[in-house]
């Protein structure tokens, strides 16, 4: 028996997905929104346990998202276009949300792993997320958030990842913890700095490796630089002093994935 259509955009059940869109709520129920057809299928594909999934009939065209919702285990949620654009986060909602839970995954937990990146203290979601993707698209297997900045599952970092949260962990913890997590498993820690005179061009890394990245601000700190192992530096031809964070991981990772 299908569940009843929501026409009000004040009902209880789209009151509490919509908060999800705030921190605190995702941190005090461990669940996090999920939004558009490609992104609830990633997730599904993935086994992730889902709590619940809304849907409008009127903005739903995809067979691929009907097929989706015919094999749910339990009865998602129809909704009203209205109802379903107060809850999405752009304009021209695919019509399909889910409700997730949360992973969270220890050092303890991580696998022998060949290739990873970590960043410090990251303040953009979106650039989360693009490393997150790009990490995926080279073959490297993790990403490591350290000393706080982003959540992890802030919506900009699940959208910019497109589906990568799914398949590659995640993993949040204190950069003193890292390095001697990352040490022990003998991994190769590398670090980027504009004053490195190691050119990123000049380096063969030792697998495994990991890529250390500072924030958009900030950069490493001189402590968190002489933890690394070893610094690159990406070289600056024009008058601009930096990249995008996500860009510059692209570069490297890619450099370093040959």
């Amino acid at each position: 028996m299908k569940n009843p259509l929501i026409t009000s955009p004040s009902n209880s059940l789209i009151k509490q997905a919509r908060a999800l869109r705030q921190k605190k709520a995702r941190v005090e129920s461990g669940l996090f929104l999920v939004e558009g057809i490609h992104h609830v299928g990633e997730a599904f594909e993935a086994g992730w346990e889902i709590e619940s999934v809304l849907y409008s009939s009127g903005l739903l065209t995809s067979p691929f998202a009907h097929d989706l919702i015919s094999r749910l285990s339990f009865q998602p949620q129809p909704v009203t276009a209205q109802v379903m654009e107060s809850l999405a986060d752009k304009e021209n909602p695919q019509g399909i949300i889910a409700v997730v839970h949360q992973r969270k995954t220890q050092l303890k937990d991580v696998k022998p792993f060949i290739r990873a990146v970590g960043l410090v203290s990251p303040q953009d979601p979106g650039n989360v997320g693009t490393i997150l993707r790009t990490l995926d698209a080279v073959g490297a297997d993790a990403l490591f958030l350290l000393d706080g900045g982003v959540e992890q599952y802030h919506p900009s970092v699940v959208r910019a990842s497109m589906g990568t949260i799914f398949w590659k962990p995640m993993i949040q913890t204190s950069f003193d913890e890292f390095i001697d997590w990352s040490h022990k498993g003998q991994y190769q820690v590398i670090g980027t700095s504009a004053k490195s005179e190691l050119d990123y061009l000049a380096l063969n890394p030792q697998t495994p490796w990991v890529l250390i990245l500072g924030n958009e601000q900030k950069g490493l700190s001189p402590e968190q630089t002489a933890a690394c192992d070893i610094t690159v530096s990406l070289p600056m031809q024009g008058r601009v002093s930096s990249l995008n964070l996500a860009v510059a991981a692209g570069v490297l990772l890619y450099q370093f994935s040959k």
